[in-house]
Formats: structure tokens, sequence, C-alpha cells
């Protein structure tokens, strides 16, 4: 009898813990970081995500450490969405991301419109470590 309420417990306790490690793996916030090579330069990107409640927000880092607020933030089911916009020479580009998030990895897709045209790509970035 002890036995079979040891085993019983022994489940409830694993399928509890299981289910608190998952809640916290599907959380985005922290600093995720890509690279980036174009015209044979590579560049290091990071993401910085905060999940408060519903609301997520965040910035990207890019050259020279320069941040740009994201918008349209959004975190459901497992998924990553955003937009960011940037300016270069007078004209704005926005590239919107949707992206799946999987432990310490994002993957997903960057869409961006240039001239009219739309384009895909996929990235991936890593979750930098925290210290401590």
């Amino acid at each position: 009898m002890k036995l079979a309420t040891l085993a019983a417990f022994s489940v409830v306790f694993v399928g509890l813990n299981n289910g608190a490690f998952s809640e916290d793996a599907a959380n985005p916030t922290g600093t995720w970081k890509w690279s980036v090579t174009m015209n044979n330069r590579t560049r290091e990107t990071k993401l910085r995500l905060k999940l408060e409640g519903e609301k997520l927000t965040g910035a990207v880092v890019g050259h020279n450490n320069r941040e740009t607020a994201i918008d349209a933030a959004a975190f459901k089911d497992g998924e990553v969405s955003f937009a960011l916009t940037r300016e270069r020479n007078g004209q704005k580009f926005t590239a919107k991301c949707k992206d799946k998030l999987q432990g310490d990895t994002i993957n997903g897709t960057v869409e961006t419109e240039r001239d009219g045209k739309s384009r895909s790509r996929s990235w991936e970035a890593k979750r930098e470590a925290t210290p401590g």
C-alpha cells in the first residue's frame, strides 16, 4: 500500500514539475543573438524581449549598439511575432517576424518589402545565458 501511494505521489510530483519547466521554457523574456552575413561581412545582432503578463516588448540591438524598439509584438501559443521599422536614406523599411519559440531557440521567418517586392528568409536566434 505504501509503495502504491509513493508511486502515485511520484507521478503527480513529476507531472507538476514538468508543467512548471515547460511554462518557464515557453517564456521569450531574455536576450537573443544571431549573426547575419551580407557582402562578406558578418554582424552580430541581438533582440531583447520582455514578457509581462500578455504584453511583449523589446528592441533590436544592431550596428554600433544602436537600439530600435519593436512594434506590434505578441506572444501566444509559443509563437513570437513583431515588426521592426528602420529608416535609411530617408526611406522606411519594415521587417515582420513570425517565429516559433522552442526552449532557448527562436526559429522563424522575416518578411520585408522593398520597391514593391516582398522577400522572406529564415532566421534562428539563440538565447544568451543569464549570469548568476
